[in-house]
Parts: C-alpha cells; structure tokens; sequence
C-alpha cells in the first residue's frame, strides 16, 4: 500500500539522519574526513560488504576497474581488527594507488572522446583517493567507532524484532485459545438444550466451575503479557542507557 511505502521512506530518512549526526559527532570540526565517510561508510555493513576475500575483491577489480567492493571490505574489516591496523593501512593505500592508476586511464580516454563532465567527474575521485591514502589511519579510526556503534545497534535491532515476532505469536495463540473456549461454550450451550431438568441443573454447574477456570487461565495469560511488556520496558531503557553512555564516552575522546 501506498501509506505503508510512506512510512519505510520516513523511517529510512529517520535512519540516514541519524547515521549523519553520529559521523558528524565522530568526525567533530574535520569536514574533509565528514564528506569522505559520508560516502565511503555503510548503514549497514553486514548487509552491504561483500563475503569475498580482500584478495579475490582486488584481482576482480583489476579486471573491471572497480576498487570499491574491496576498499569497502578493507576499511571494515581494518576498523574491526585493531591489532592488524598497520596491515590494512597498507592494504587500503595500494588499493587507493591502483584505484588512481585505474581512474587516470579512464580520464585519458573520456578526455579523447571529448567527455569531459566524465573526465571531471573521474578527477574527484582521484582526489578522493589521495585523501584516502594520506588520511588512511584517521578514516580506520573513525570507522572503527562507527562500525562499532552501528553494529550495537544492529544487534539490539535484530533481538527487538525477535522480541516483536515473539509478542505477534503469543498474541495470536492467546486469540486462538479465546476462540477455541468460545465455541467450546457454544457447544455445550446447544448440548444443554437438549437435556432433563437434573442434567441440564449438572451441566450448568460445571459450566460455572469451566467459566471459572477460564477466566484465571485468561487471567494469567493477562499477568504474563504485562510481564512480558515490563521486561520489553526494562530492555529498552538498558539499550537507551548503553547508547547514551557510549555517546558520552565518544565526547571524552
């Protein structure tokens, strides 16, 4: 539906916002490094770094030109292994040489062929990854705090939404259990109508005794889900707590 479209754009501007005030508090007065992260940095990394290699991702760009699946794969990955730093500093730098060589090829061609808003445009880039090799150790620093606040989030994200199918489960059993006692009623309303006196006096009082124990198991079902929305409460302010704690601790920094 339309309405539901609406609301994804929304939520996803809501999402590109935020991304944008983090980086833009990591990144502090430093616009060079704020405008390269704004575009080399993924929302979502798990979902948008190829599973391939470094290696593979590098002999695939060789061949068509396109460095950035691996620059991509390496800045995550340099920013999740501090203890290799060094390593991927190196790893993004030749990567950022073989990018410029790449570009400065595509330039001498699009400037024979008179395209010069391509040649322009492929100048940028270049610029781009100058940037990217004198500044490699600030743009992995940077990612790192990134990816690792982007990564918490995902995580709380993923338990919210099991939490979430949990909650459409339980209530829909408990809709189901609702009906199921319902028609039960009916069914001994209609079996009543058809019994003497005595029987028909029997069948009422088990009907209260059945009444009863429906409304303390309906009861309980009513104690669990406010459990259960106490403790969804509880998690929250937990998650809310940790991000403004780390928001603190990125200020200290």
């Amino acid at each position: 539906m339309w309405w539901k479209k609406k609301e994804k754009k929304e939520e996803e501007k809501i999402e590109i916002k935020k991304e944008e005030d983090l980086l833009k508090e990591l990144c502090g007065d430093d616009a060079k490094l704020y405008d390269f992260l704004g575009y080399y940095l993924l929302v979502d990394p798990l979902a948008g770094i190829s599973q391939k290699d470094i290696d593979t991702l590098t002999e695939e760009a060789e061949k068509s030109g396109n460095f950035r699946p691996a620059v991509d794969k390496a800045i995550f990955e340099g920013a999740q292994n501090p203890a290799e730093r060094e390593q991927y500093i190196k790893v993004i730098q030749n990567l950022a040489s073989k990018t410029i060589r790449a570009m400065e090829q595509e330039i001498e061609k699009a400037e024979k062929e008179g395209l010069t808003d391509r040649a322009t445009s492929l100048g940028k880039r270049i610029e781009d990854q100058k940037f990217m090799n004198e500044r490699t150790e600030d743009i992995l620093n940077i990612a790192a705090r990134f990816y690792n606040e982007k990564l918490l989030g995902l995580g709380e994200d993923e338990r919210r939404e099991v939490r979430g199918k949990e909650k459409q489960r339980t209530e829909s059993e408990e809709r189901r259990i609702e009906e199921q006692e319902k028609a039960e009623r009916e069914t001994r309303k209609e079996e009543r109508k058809k019994m003497g006196r005595e029987e028909r006096r029997e069948a009422e009082k088990q009907e209260g005794r059945e009444g009863l124990a429906a409304e303390e198991r309906k009861e309980a079902r009513a104690d669990q889900r406010r459990e259960t929305e106490r403790e969804e409460g509880r998690i929250g302010e937990q998650e809310k707590t940790g991000r403004e704690t780390r928001k603190e601790e990125r200020g200290r920094n």
